[in-house]
């Protein structure tokens, strides 16, 4: 089995506990409207090919800088190869590596329940909580997510809740309101970060020649963050 790899990061700090090594994979069913990696979105080969074999290889090399974090797979969506996400995870392991999968819970088959079981922490990837709008945002239905999400629950995987705030979209009280009373009876959730929108991707979408759909929205301020948390805090 080879997996389609987009690019590795050997000193991840912002995907999962602890100094990480990220795998980012190629390939997404979504079109989120503030993705800032839409160079991921093509099923493609990547920059490169590996077996999970290789991956661990390569991951090996840094196994000292990552004692106290671990390994992180994302993408695109990393669920797009599920069963190389599941064998590479199964691989790290049996080397005692923690591993965390950051996904928008877009796919749900076999294969993704495998993967979700291998899986020592799920980064969710929760755009919005209201089904019209996460069509509007990502070009898909909110379901499947939604069935990971119960997965998780029902498994008791230890997950943590990833939800950008977009101004216009998803920065609203209302709205943040009801996301965190939808999250609060989960138990395999251990934390939700809140991620403020920015445009640090924006040139990424010139340099492909694609439109860039929020053109002109404005970066979260510091005082809607710290709202927003407010929220979620309560």
């Amino acid at each position: 089995m080879v997996g389609n790899i987009h690019s590795l990061e050997s000193f991840g700090t912002v995907d999962g506990p602890g100094i990480r090594f990220v795998v980012f994979l190629q390939g997404c069913p979504l079109r989120c409207l503030y993705c800032h990696n839409p160079d991921t979105w093509e099923k493609g080969e990547g920059s490169c090919r590996m077996t999970p074999e290789q991956l661990l290889e390569e991951v090996m090399r840094y196994k000292r800088f990552i004692t106290k974090g671990g390994v992180t797979v994302t993408g695109g969506e990393p669920l797009m190869q599920a069963a190389f996400v599941r064998d590479f995870f199964l691989l790290c392991r049996g080397q005692g590596i923690h591993t965390a999968l950051d996904t928008s819970g877009a796919l749900w088959n076999e294969a993704v329940r495998e993967a979700l079981d291998a899986t020592d922490l799920v980064l969710l990837d929760v755009k919005t909580i209201d089904a019209l709008q996460h069509k509007e945002l990502t070009g898909a239905k909110i379901t499947n997510t939604l069935r990971t999400l119960a997965y998780l629950e029902e498994m008791q995987i230890p997950t943590w809740i990833r939800h950008v705030v977009v101004p216009g979209w998803t920065d609203d009280d209302q709205r943040l309101q009801q996301l965190a009373d939808f999250l609060k009876p989960y138990r395999c959730i251990e934390k939700v970060e809140l991620l403020p929108y920015h445009t640090m991707g924006t040139d990424k979408y010139k340099q492909l020649g694609l439109q860039y759909r929020l053109e002109g929205t404005p970066e979260l301020s510091a005082e809607r963050l710290e709202r927003a948390r407010e929220i979620f805090k309560r």
